[in-house]
């Protein structure tokens, strides 16, 4: 097999593979064997019609479609270890020769690694902020602990804004009951905005037992082509009327919802995570405006196919996120009114970050001939196995040499991050002017 490189403007480049013709007629012997059990010709029983004769009678093209897919499986993973080429995408293939007796010849165009330009990534200015905790926020923490642990009573009242009611519903549009619009023991949140319209609010002043119409209008960009814009009706009937009743804010609470005997030293507790929290998202944010000013300040050529990957590859872990939720990737378009297509373009923005991202720090550490010894994975395959809750000797004996190889870059990017952020300058919240002169610092530097 022979594998020629032809590169292409926009960090693309084609592959032209050629295979012998000895594989192509393994190949073409291996699509007859795979398919001779459903070939019928009469004189010859079921599956044991030689496969010249299938040939003289239906040309040898009828085993080029599965004979090139298996040798596209086979050579185009040859031609990407021989080529030398950093590939980031799925190739686009191209058959060129397929005919029996001469070799097989493919195109494979595909993106390759961009190169990075450096801007400055040393003395990066970022946003000084500020971790310190107020009271205010320890009392908003301990009042949402308070209403995560409130407990739900039924009342004898009216329907009032943020109760929950349990009702029965079915929708009508025209008279017509409509998919999709009927439901038992719901149960609602007065004041959520999770029902279209003024239905929510149309259930306030009413008690438990009591049916009415709730008139609503669907908006004119409803997911539901046929219900979008269009007046409904939905008879409702309410069985219940629950309220949240709140603990009291006292010892007890602190040593029902803590570790701790008092309401002073949960509260000193809610404080300290709250400090911890509050440092980590700082931290972050930090990272985040670095890395934003670097890529801002480096130059690259992204090709699209790479972006398209990795769009791919963000869809499939939201699917998977889905599926782990119970809900699949059809059911979630149709209850959002989303398309493939839609999502896809709504993932590209945050694709590029991630894939500048990785390049700028990438970037940093071959610059910085950042080093990652065995130590260092060793020591993320035991903090992954302590996650796993798994054996750290065991979780070694799993990876494999190519999930080492992504560990250590994984590795080297967070040193990169690491220098970056030993090397930042901190700033409070600039001003206009202060922005122009750091900017005008910025340029001089360059």
């Amino acid at each position: 097999m022979s594998v020629q490189v032809e590169n292409l403007e926009k960090n693309m480049a084609k592959l032209t593979v050629e295979v012998e013709a000895e594989r192509l007629e393994k190949a073409l012997d291996t699509a007859y064997n795979r398919q001779k059990k459903s070939i019928s010709i009469p004189g010859f029983r079921k599956g044991k019609v030689p496969r010249v004769m299938v040939e003289k009678m239906y040309g040898p093209e009828i085993f080029y479609e599965d004979a090139a897919n298996i040798l596209l499986q086979e050579a185009y993973p040859e031609a990407y270890d021989e080529c030398g080429l950093e590939i980031v995408s799925q190739p686009s293939i191209d058959v060129v020769q397929l005919e029996k007796g001469k070799p097989f010849i493919f195109t494979a165009e595909v993106a390759v690694k961009p190169d990075v330009e450096l801007g400055k990534y040393k003395g990066v200015t970022v946003t000084k902020i500020d971790t310190s905790v107020s009271d205010e926020e320890v009392d908003a923490e301990v009042e949402r602990q308070r209403n995560s642990n409130a407990r739900m009573v039924t009342v004898e009242r009216p329907v009032e804004n943020g109760d929950f009611t349990v009702i029965d519903f079915e929708g009508f549009v025209d008279d017509v009951p409509f998919e999709g619009g009927k439901a038992e023991n719901y149960e609602l949140e007065i004041g959520s905005h999770s029902f279209i319209d003024t239905f929510e609010d149309q259930l306030i002043g009413k008690n438990a037992g009591e049916e009415l119409d709730v008139n609503v209008t669907f908006p004119e960009d409803y997911q539901v082509q046929d219900l979008a814009g269009k007046p409904a009706v939905f008879k409702v009937k309410i069985n219940e009327v629950k309220t949240k009743e709140l603990p009291e804010l006292d010892d007890e609470f602190a040593q029902d919802v803590s570790e701790f005997d008092t309401l002073a030293e949960y509260r000193e507790d809610v404080k300290k995570k709250l400090a911890e929290r509050k440092e980590a998202d700082a931290k972050r944010a930090k990272e985040d405006e670095a890395i934003a000013k670097i890529i801002d300040k480096s130059k690259m050529d992204i090709p699209d196919p790479m972006i398209d990957m990795h769009v791919s590859n963000m869809l499939n872990d939201f699917a998977n996120n889905m599926a782990r939720q119970g809900l699949s990737m059809d059911q979630y378009l149709q209850f959002t009114g989303m398309t493939t297509e839609k999502l896809r373009e709504q993932m590209r923005p945050d694709a590029v970050k991630r894939i500048q991202s990785s390049l700028v720090l990438e970037k940093i550490a071959k610059e910085e001939n950042i080093e990652v010894t065995d130590e260092d994975v060793d020591a993320k395959i035991e903090e992954m196995a302590k996650m796993y809750g798994m054996d750290a000797e065991q979780m070694k004996g799993y990876v494999r040499d190519e999930e080492k190889e992504s560990i250590k870059r994984d590795i080297a990017i967070e040193k990169a991050v690491d220098l970056i952020m030993d090397n930042i300058k901190e700033r409070a919240k600039a001003s206009r002017k202060a922005k122009e002169e750091e900017h005008q610092e910025e340029q001089t530097e360059q």
